[in-house]
């Protein structure tokens, strides 16, 4: 009998995942951990049960297009307008204070300025699927310490653009003036259809009622409102995750969030767990286990850093030390999109392959051990943050 050769390692892996979650949920810890864990012992460096690493960020990347869509059609629209300052001011102070605590350790490292600037840049960014995963799974979506968390994590999205042109221009391949037109338009076409979705009480879908009563056209239909946006925008050279945000601001809007809740909610479990598996097995154990002391000390200071610069920023905008302490804890781990920005330095020949290897471990790594940081910062406060909260 023949076995098609994908079937073993998806085996290997939906079993991982299971057995892995069933032990953790025992222990009370987010599944997101489970999946971390899982891609860690089927990779390379593990039981090398799956190697294709290329084609797992694949259909990671669908699944943080899919968490943002159905981020997008949970929250409102005019609380984010509201909260314009938080989601410009505290975005901007965290880059310029993580560039310039960067700065501070080149000069005593002999680091050059475009080192310095690219580590900076990837400090600053935290992780939209860990963070928005948490919230959504504990209900703090619409607490203030999440309202503000949001605007910033879409603020820093929006800033992944500029910040791969800053680093283009230390290489030989710097951005051409079409490619800066065409992200201008991006921008334009994403505020227009947020503004859109601001200004709109209720509206329709086109073919919203034929749509909802066929489930095999509803899936479709919901794909194509999702992944449709998040490709104009990709295209445009914004984020893709971006574009599949405001496409669920959108569907919030038309007030058609159930039966695409019911569409895609199957999709979304997989895809996202799917990502966080593949992060996992970027950790090489080898590496780690080599370095250690490096890397774990590294692993602390940006989890400290984050926290505290982050915890800073908020109280300096208005808000009580509970709430931004535990906003900064949200905040404190290296987002996703760091991968991208040292991927492109490490092209540029910004970082050393060492450099490389030893930026991609401690991102891992604080991505891991984030539930358990916020987790513990959170029991740290108590009482302090519920009233608050």
């Amino acid at each position: 009998m023949h076995i098609d050769p994908l079937i073993p390692p998806l085996v290997g892996v939906i079993a991982a995942v299971l057995i892995v979650g069933l032990l953790l949920q025992f222990l009370r810890q987010p599944q997101l951990v489970g999946y971390i864990i899982t891609g860690v012992a089927i990779g390379p460096s593990g039981f090398a049960l799956l190697t294709d690493q290329t084609l797992i960020e694949h259909l990671g990347a669908i699944g943080v297009t899919l968490l943002l869509f159905f981020i997008g059609m949970e929250v409102s629209p005019k609380q984010l307008a509201r909260g314009w300052r938080i989601a410009l001011g505290g975005t901007l102070f965290q880059i310029a204070a993580s560039v310039a605590l960067t700065w501070g350790i080149g000069q005593w490292l002999g680091w050059e300025l475009p080192r310095v600037i690219l580590l900076g840049f990837v400090i600053s960014l935290s992780s939209t699927a860990v963070v928005l995963k948490l919230l959504k799974d504990r209900g703090e979506l619409s607490s203030r310490a999440g309202e503000n968390v949001l605007l910033i994590l879409l603020a820093q999205d929006l800033a992944v653009v500029p910040m791969l042109i800053v680093i283009s221009l230390f290489s030989n391949e710097q951005p051409g003036s079409d490619q800066i037109l065409k992200q201008l338009a991006g921008a334009v076409i994403v505020l227009g259809l947020a503004a859109f979705a601001l200004s709109r009480e209720h509206f329709r879908l086109p073919f919203a009622g034929r749509i909802k009563q066929d489930h095999e056209l509803q899936v479709f239909a919901a794909l194509l409102i999702c992944f449709g946006l998040a490709f104009v925008t990709g295209t445009l050279g914004l984020s893709s995750a971006l574009g599949a945000f405001v496409a669920g601001m959108i569907v919030a809007s038309a007030r058609e969030t159930d039966w695409v809740h019911h569409a895609l909610e199957p999709l979304r479990v997989v895809f996202v767990a799917l990502l966080f598996v593949s992060i996992g097995m970027l950790i090489e154990i080898g590496f780690v286990l080599d370095n250690w002391l490096q890397v774990g000390s590294l692993v602390i200071a940006v989890l400290l850093t984050n926290t505290f610069v982050n915890a800073g920023i908020l109280r300096a905008l208005g808000n009580p030390w509970p709430i931004s302490l535990y906003s900064g804890a949200l905040l404190a781990q290296i987002g996703e999109f760091s991968f991208v920005l040292v991927s492109v330095g490490l092209q540029a020949a910004i970082v050393s392959k060492f450099g490389y290897q030893l930026t991609i471990a401690v991102i891992a790594l604080t991505l891991a051990l984030s539930p358990a940081w916020i987790g513990a910062t959170k029991r740290l406060l108590g009482h302090r943050l519920s009233p608050l909260g």
